[in-house]
Parts: C-alpha cells; sequence; structure tokens
C-alpha cells in the first residue's frame, strides 16, 4: 500500500531494488533525516570513529516516504536512524550505540579488538585527584590502566609532581597557608588567655614553604606507590590524541610513545589565566608559583576576587605581609553575595586593601629581587580616565582559571569543546560526544570546580564502565567552603539563586549573628561570625541554602550538609538539640526571619 497521502502508486519493486543497492554499494548507510537529533548522534559516532557513511535523508528525497515503507518492509523498523554496516541490519540509534559497547558495530567495520588488541582498556589523561581515583577504581576490577600526567611549567619555570592542582598548589598547600596565618591569630589571642612570652613572634616564610613542600612531596610519592600496588601504568608524559583510540606520549626529553585504549577519560583539569596585558607573564606570579615560591612576597597586590584570590590575600595578609585587591566588579561571583560582602568586610577590618572597578594594564620591572619591586599601571572599569599606579613586591594574577583541553588533539577525533571557555560538555553519564571519551572534574562545562566531586565522578564512572554499576554522579547540594581569614560554608543555593528559581514570597530565610565562645575572652569580632538558612516555604519548610561565616564553617558544613541529602528541613533543625557551646548549634535556635526585620546582634555566646 502507498503512504497516506500518496495518490500515484509507486514502482515498489524498483524502490526495493533501489534500496538494496544503496545497502550494498556502501560500507555505512544510514537512512535518516535531516531534523532527526538521534539521526545526527549516529552520524557523529561514525564522524568520531572516522568511518565514512552514506546519509540518505528521506525527508528532503522525492521518494522518500516511500522508502521509509520499504524498509519498514525489509527490517520491520518504523523509525529513523535506520542503520546498515557492510550489508547487515544495525538498527536505530540505540542498537548502533549498543553495538559500539559491545564490540559487535567495530567487528562489522572489519575493526575487531580481536584482530588488532588495545594496548589498554582505559587511558586517563591527567593524574589528578579524579584521575588518580578513576584509574585505581577500573584497576580494581581487573581492567589494563594507564594515566598520562604532565605539568606545563608555568611562566616563571614552576612544575610539580603527581596529584594534581588539588595536592600540589591547590587546596592542600591552601589550606596550611590558612592555618599558619590562623596560629597567627591564635598568638595574639593567647595573651588574653594567660600566656606569657617575652620574645618578638614573627613569621619565616622560608620555613612554613619548605615543610609545606616537604609534606606534599610525600603525597606525590605515595600517589606513585598507590599506582604501582594497584598495577596501574603511569607515565610522566604529555597525551595527544593522534587518531580515534590512539594517543601520542611526549616525555620532558621530548621521547614519543604511542598507545591505544578501548576507552579514554580526560581529567587534565584548569590552570590560571593571564590578563593578556604588558609585563604579566614576565614578573607576575599565579596561585601555580605562589605556594613554593622561595622568598616572602612582600607587600602584595592580589589581582581578582575569586576564592583564590581572597584565600590567598587573607593568608598573606595574615603572615604579617602588606596585601592589596584589585576588583574588577564583584566579589566571589556565584556565590551568595551577603556572604561576599561580608568576608570583604571582616578582610577590610583585618587589614586586607581593596581596590574596586579597577584592573590592570601593565606591570613593568622597577627592580629585580626576591622579591623585587613592580609598578603596576590601572584603568577604572566604569569608562572614566582615572588611573592608578602603585610599586609592589609582588602581583599574583587569580582572575579565573582555563581548561587544559585545546592543545590535546581533541579536534583530531571529533570531541566537542565549548569553545568560549574549552570546556567540555557531557552527558550525565560524563560521556563526551564522542562514545568512547569521557570527561570527569573542572573542565566539565556547567558542573563543579571541586576535588571531592572529580574524585566521586571518576569512581562511579569507572564502576558504571567495569563493575555493572548505574549509579551516576550528583551534582546536587555538594557542600563547600572558602578558606578566607573568617571562614564561609556553604550547601544548597545562594540567595539571590534561590529568589530567582522558587520566587521571593515562596521563601523563608532564618538568619543569626553569632559570637564564638573561643573569642569572647579575647575580645575580639563581636557580631561579624553569621548563619543563615533558606526554606522552600511551599515543601515543609524544606533547607535549600545553607551558609556559614565563621570558623571552621567547613567542619560545620560537611555535618549539615549530609542533613539536606535527606532533606532536612526547618522544623527537623529545631527539633535537634544542639552541641553547647559551639558554632554549629545557632542552626538548631535560629527564629528570626530576614522578613521580620528584628534585630539579630547577639550580646552573649
Amino acid at each position: 500500500m502507498p503512504p497516506p497521502g500518496q495518490t500515484q502508486l509507486p514502482d515498489w519493486d524498483g524502490l526495493k531494488l533501489q534500496v538494496r543497492t544503496i545497502i550494498a554499494s556502501h560500507r555505512v548507510v544510514i537512512f535518516s533525516k535531516s531534523y532527526c537529533p538521534y539521526c545526527s548522534k549516529v552520524k557523529e559516532l561514525f564522524r568520531s570513529l572516522h568511518v565514512e557513511y552514506y546519509a540518505l535523508e528521506l525527508d528532503v528525497t522525492a521518494d522518500g516516504p516511500s522508502i521509509q515503507q520499504v524498509l519498514v518492509e525489509l527490517t520491520n523498523q518504523r523509525t529513523v536512524p535506520n542503520v546498515f554496516v557492510n550489508g547487515t541490519h544495525i538498527g536505530g540509534c540505540d542498537a548502533t550505540y549498543q553495538a559500539y559497547q559491545d564490540g559487535s558495530l567495530q567487528k562489522l567495520l572489519g575493526d575487531s579488538k580481536d584482530a588488532e588488541p588495545y594496548d589498554y582498556d582505559l587511558i586517563i589523561i591527567g593524574g589528578g585527584s579524579g584521575g588518580l581515583a578513576c584509574s585505581k577504581e577500573a584497576a580494581g576490577f581487573g581492567k589494563k590502566v594507564l594515566v598520562l600526567d604532565y605539568v606545563v611549567p608555568t611562566p616563571l619555570g614552576t612544575s610539580w609532581g603527581l596529584g594534581g592542582t588539588c595536592v600540589n598548589v591547590g587546596c592542600i598547600p591552601k589550606k596550611l597557608m590558612h592555618q599558619a596565618a590562623l596560629l597567627g591569630q591564635a598568638l595574639q589571642d593567647s595573651r588574653k588567655y594567660g600566656w606569657q612570652y617575652e620574645q618578638q613572634v614573627k613569621h619565616n616564610w622560608e620555613t612554613m614553604v619548605e615543610a609545606i613542600q616537604n609534606y606534599i612531596g610525600s603525597l606525590n610519592w605515595g600517589y606513585r606507590v598507590s599506582l604501582r600496588e594497584k598495577s596501574v601504568t603511569y607515565l610522566n608524559s604529555y597525551g595527544e590524541f593522534v587518531e580515534p583510540h590512539r594517543i601520542k606520549a611526549t616525555n620532558r626529553k621530548g621521547q614519543v610513545t604511542y598507545h591505544t585504549a578501548e576507552t579514554f577519560v580526560l581529567a587534565t583539569g584548569e590552570r590560571p589565566r593571564y590578563l593578556g596585558i604588558p609585563g604579566d607573564k614576565e614578573y607576575c606570579i599565579t596561585s601555580d608559583d605562589l605556594f613554593s615560591l622561595p622568598y616572602c612576597p612582600g607587600k602584595t597586590l592580589v589581582v581578582g576576587a575569586s576564592y583564590v584570590a581572597l584565600e590567598c590575600a587573607g593568608f598573606l595578609a595574615g603572615l604579617g605581609m602588606d596585601v592589596t585587591v584589585m576588583v574588577r566588579s564583584i566579589l566571589l561571583r556565584g556565590f551568595d553575595q551577603e556572604m561576599a560582602e561580608k568576608i570583604g568586610a571582616y578582610m577590610e577590618t583585618h587589614g586586607v586593601k581593596f581596590i574596586k572597578k579597577f584592573v590592570p594594564v601593565q606591570v613593568e620591572q622597577l627592580e629585580e629581587g626576591m622579591p623585587g619591586r613592580l609598578k603596576v599601571t590601572a584603568k577604572s572599569t566604569e569608562g572614566g580616565l582615572e588611573i592608578f599606579e602603585e610599586e609592589y613586591n609582588t602581583v599574583l594574577l587569580a582572575i579565573g582559571r582555563d581548561a587544559c583541553t585545546r592543545n590535546i588533539g581533541l579536534e583530531t577525533i571529533g570531541v566537542k569543546i565549548n569553545e568560549k571557555n574549552g570546556k567540555v560538555p557531557v552527558n550525565d553519564e560524563e560521556q563526551t560526544n564522542v562514545p568512547y571519551v569521557y570527561a570527569i572534574g573542572d573542565i566539565l562545562d556547567g558542573k563543579l570546580e571541586l576535588t571531592p566531586v572529580a574524585i566521586q565522578a571518576g569512581k562511579l564512572l569507572a564502576r558504571r564502565l567495569y563493575g555493572g554499576s548505574s549509579t551516576k554522579c550528583d551534582y546536587i547540594n555538594v557542600p563547600t567552603t572558602v578558606f578566607t581569614p573568617l571562614e564561609y560554608g556553604s550547601c544548597g543555593l545562594p540567595e539571590e539563586k534561590a529568589i530567582e528559581e522558587y520566587g521571593k514570597q515562596n521563601l523563608e530565610v532564618y538568619h543569626s549573628l553569632f559570637w564564638p565562645l573561643e573569642w569572647t575572652v579575647a575580645g575580639r569580632d563581636n557580631n561579624t561570625c553569621y548563619g543563615k538558612i533558606i526554606c522552600n516555604k511551599h515543601d515543609n519548610n524544606r533547607v535549600i541554602g545553607f551558609h556559614v561565616l565563621g570558623p571552621n564553617a567547613g567542619e560545620v558544613t560537611q555535618g549539615f550538609a549530609a542533613a539536606i541529602k535527606c532533606g532536612l528541613t526547618k522544623e527537623l533543625l529545631d527539633e535537634t538539640i544542639g552541641i553547647h557551646p559551639t558554632c554549629a548549634e545557632v542552626f538548631t535556635t535560629m527564629d528570626i526571619t530576614k522578613s521580620s526585620g528584628q534585630d539579630i546582634t547577639q550580646r552573649g555566646c
């Protein structure tokens, strides 16, 4: 029977012959429709495999409806795409991907793994927290795994060992230097607690850096030992795709080796961004350089308003440096802005200077040295002619980070990236548009840039690939902490985002200032610590945002994050008996709402 709406009977025998001829004449045939996303996905698969295909677009072909009717008779499949490989009917999009996953597609294409086995089951590019977690988990399932990790030195020549940003130039040294600054504050407080000491107390930068670097070195070694114990192959080489399933590895000496794998995971992370102005790469440093800096940085300008900028400015000031932060617009973009403003205010009262709405346009060296002297010229961001000039010993750039994805050959195998930021779009299983390539960690487009997230995603990915698991990484309600002098912990939505998603009228915000007991005797900073919870009134007052500004904020937030995962409500918080005297107990006694306008200042613990 002709398709509905078609008056003239087609030459069915002729069409059947035409379809069979098309199928027999091409290695891969895709009967498709130009607007169909599933057809596009199948074409993308074959492109990623560098396999040529013939696509017949039925929606723009004169006999398209009739050809589709012939295909129904031949295959009993009414939908597109309808895929044939070397004369064998594969099926639709799901069937084609399933054939790829189980290897039957490769065999039909003549690319059987039995004929030419891969060197590895899995190659991971990047030896940071996520890559290492994924590699060890996969090896635990008996898979043959290779990890490639190579640190391109900074413009000043700084590089480091295995373990990625967090261990070497991120979370670990940052928290230790933050702790060093807190110890300085504790020394000041100790006199009020009766401690007497005559010797003048001063900080030695070199001693601190040496101790921190020794600890990091022990971690680097531990990671290498752990990989060896798991039978994971590690190469200190730069990885770059040269063709599907094949990678080139170049070591520090320029020696090249080639390796193949069935599956690849991108875990390359990010590196600090530079300003693109005269003198930035020649004379400025970034967080990649700071933590192993062999000399005290002295008078420092921190450029940026990111958490990295404020954390570094905070501990440098706490160690006795003259510190200025130059901010283009707002502090801590993406975080709760009320909390961000409180952090900035606290830092200003503790000696950190802020220059707002200015950006550097030039950095000049006035004098070499360790540290030397630099002259910074900056201009207003508000369009005026106002110019700022000042001398510093060190200029630290913390204006953001760029994904390390543009020079590893992704375009060679067809992996798509977001051209604006270099990040990799993935589905909910961390799979890129090329089926055998996955990505985890900071390079994911639209996902959180946090070490524990990368570790979790890496482990779960390996379990799905090799352990029969179906559990996916949950990127919702992930807790985090900014280790500024007054620490900021959060879980869930910032207040601005909550209002945007739910509407202000549907929310209730409970808040309170508090005074840590440990600070009372020292007589410092009353009514600067602050906590608030954001509740959805139409969902049983469920807590959708948790924010705390105070000492040990990370420790406080981690516990509440588990409760938020379980659906914490204001009623459950009220029913919880607090531990006294602690900072965290303030969340069990909050009874003042923002909407009430009542005073939240505290006069005691």
